[in-house]
């Protein structure tokens, strides 16, 4: 609404193009969202989009710049879990877990602060401390049964960090509630479950022209379940770690 009418739509065109690209080809949206940059500099909402262009082509430097310049303008605190994780990306996990204990990690919103809570549990982890990222993980919202828009990568994460500390049957069962969460294939626990039971995609046919194109199956990486019905042991990252990379 601060724009003229004509250039209004100009830097809107553009945004809307960078929301359409961010996951399928950040580098595009990254260039769609400079020109926005270059046409609409003070506006946030223009300064936030650039923001994640930047942090979806790992270009933490500018990210961050991008983002604070966009809290600045607006007083919010919705951006700080992604600002602490660019901290992360630029190898600064001590200034992530130290923004985790900040006081605006309080005022943002129950997804915000699960966000900030997957960032803390990645630092952890970049520093080597498992243990404490596990600690960090386990929270009200891990223990829930309710399932919301972040709760298949809180499992996630959670899972990988018990694989990490070699807690294997742990892993496996915090992966199949990930994926019990996961209806929008937000995460890849089917594929993480696969691994930790042997199994491996192959071509079933090889090279064998004369057989068709049947397709890929999914097949077992050894014979030893056969005749075996209770190999069930129990078993959810940026990151991100991702607004995150978790």
């Amino acid at each position: 609404m601060s724009l003229p009418k004509t250039l209004a739509e100009d830097v809107a065109r553009n945004l809307v193009m960078v929301a359409r690209l961010i996951d399928e080809d950040p580098e595009q949206a990254y260039a769609y969202s400079r020109i926005a940059l270059r046409l609409a500099s003070r506006v946030a909402a223009v300064r936030e989009a650039a923001g994640f262009a930047a942090y979806a082509t790992q270009k933490y430097s500018e990210a961050l710049a991008e983002f604070r310049a966009s809290r600045r303008m607006t007083g919010s605190v919705e951006l700080w879990p992604v600002m602490a994780d660019c901290e992360r990306g630029l190898g600064r996990p001590e200034r992530a877990m130290a923004m985790a204990g900040e006081p605006e990690v309080q005022k943002l919103d129950k997804a915000g602060q699960v966000e900030m809570r997957l960032v803390a549990a990645g630092a952890r982890r970049d520093m080597g401390q498992i243990d404490a990222a596990i600690v960090t993980l386990q929270s009200s919202e891990l223990a829930s049964s309710a399932v919301h828009s972040w709760t298949p990568r809180l499992r996630y994460a959670y899972a990988d960090a018990l694989l990490e500390a070699g807690r294997e049957d742990e892993a496996r069962e915090w992966f199949g509630k990930a994926l019990e969460a996961d209806k929008d294939g937000a995460t890849d626990a089917s594929d993480r479950l696969a691994e930790l039971d042997g199994v491996e995609f192959v071509d079933a046919l090889g090279d064998d022209e004369n057989t068709g194109d049947a397709g890929d199956v999914e097949v077992p990486a050894t014979e030893a379940h056969d005749g075996d019905e209770d190999h069930d042991s129990d078993e959810d990252d940026r990151d991100d770690d991702g607004p995150a990379k978790a």
